[in-house]
């Protein structure tokens, strides 16, 4: 049975993956599935860097809006979402592209990724949960750091649920989530082109400055402000970079000026997590974007390399 065809374009924040999954789009008649974990929540719009309509430029896009803020959601989701996108993409003769820099997910859908069967402990969640609520989980996430130093290195601080998570299987099984995902066997279930984007560190920095000087500017504290003031707590949603920060803010843990620089800071991070996840745990084609005057020629030269890998025409 032939594989179905996917391209991939991955990289960290701010380093023009939406830009390019247009131009991806236009040249193979795609339609793009968000592999943003942030994304998929309403009224997230500004902090994710969400893509607006007028953006789309007549592109279908998927996984975007469809959860409340209030809701969860995991990567077993996400995986059965974007596989049934998949299928519905190719049984209309057309390319399914995702693009996005939540890395864990992605490679969920890509590969032959068994999620942990590990039966929950109530009464150590709950444990875990009452210690998280008196620093916001960062002792925990230095406890995750020296029991499960990878696994640490993938979820981020604020993302308390998963910290417990994997403390959990830790303490339940003796075996940490590393040494457990380590087992599987990751056989690739399609035949996929995954581009990774990357730029010089020190202009990556400097853009992820800027953007988050723009979301000011189109107003991020209003719309963090908002949720705040609507009781939207504690939950998964407003735990990711860009709400968490202003959420302190708003709780009075720091001033805004603090709130800002920590956001950049994080992003920063984030980043370079981003960029060491992707480089250690897929199969990434890397194309450098520093030279912003070579951006139509390395289009060009993405597009090319996708048209051949997957044997397809581009239409350019």
């Amino acid at each position: 049975m032939l594989k179905q065809n996917v391209i991939v374009i991955v990289g960290p924040t701010a380093v023009g993956k939406t830009k390019l999954s247009i131009d991806c789009a236009k040249s193979f008649g795609g339609e793009i599935i968000s592999g943003d974990s942030m994304q998929i929540y309403k009224r997230l719009d500004i902090g994710t860097a969400k893509i607006k309509p007028d953006e789309m430029e007549g592109i279908r896009h998927h996984l975007i809006d469809i959860k409340e803020p209030e809701e969860s959601f995991s990567v077993a989701e996400f995986q059965t979402e974007v596989r049934g996108k998949i299928d519905e993409i190719s049984s209309r003769g057309l390319t399914p592209i995702i693009v996005g820099g939540t890395g864990l997910y992605i490679q969920s859908v890509l590969y032959d990724y068994q999620f942990i069967d590990m039966p929950g402990n109530e009464a150590l969640r709950i444990e875990l949960e009452k210690d998280a609520k008196k620093d916001n989980g960062k002792e925990l996430y230095q406890k995750l750091e020296t029991i499960d130093p990878k696994s640490a290195e993938r979820i981020h601080p604020n993302n308390v649920r998963r910290v417990i998570r994997a403390l959990e299987i830790f303490y339940s099984s003796g075996k940490t989530m590393s040494e457990l995902q380590q087992d599987q066997k990751m056989e690739q279930l399609y035949e996929s082109a995954i581009v990774g984007l990357t730029m010089d560190r020190e202009k990556l920095y400097n853009r992820i400055d800027q953007r988050v000087d723009i979301m000011l500017d189109q107003g991020l504290l209003q719309e963090v402000s908002e949720l705040f003031n609507q009781g939207i707590k504690n939950v998964q949603s407003v735990q990711g970079i860009g709400y968490k920060e202003i959420y302190d803010y708003l709780e009075g843990r720091s001033d805004f000026e603090e709130a800002v620089e920590l956001l950049k800071q994080h992003s920063r991070r984030y980043a370079k997590r981003q960029l060491t996840w992707f480089r250690n745990k897929m199969d990434v084609n890397w194309f450098d974007m520093t030279n912003e005057g070579e951006q139509w020629s390395k289009t060009t030269e993405i597009i090319e390399f996708i048209a051949g890998k997957l044997q397809i025409k581009a239409n350019r």
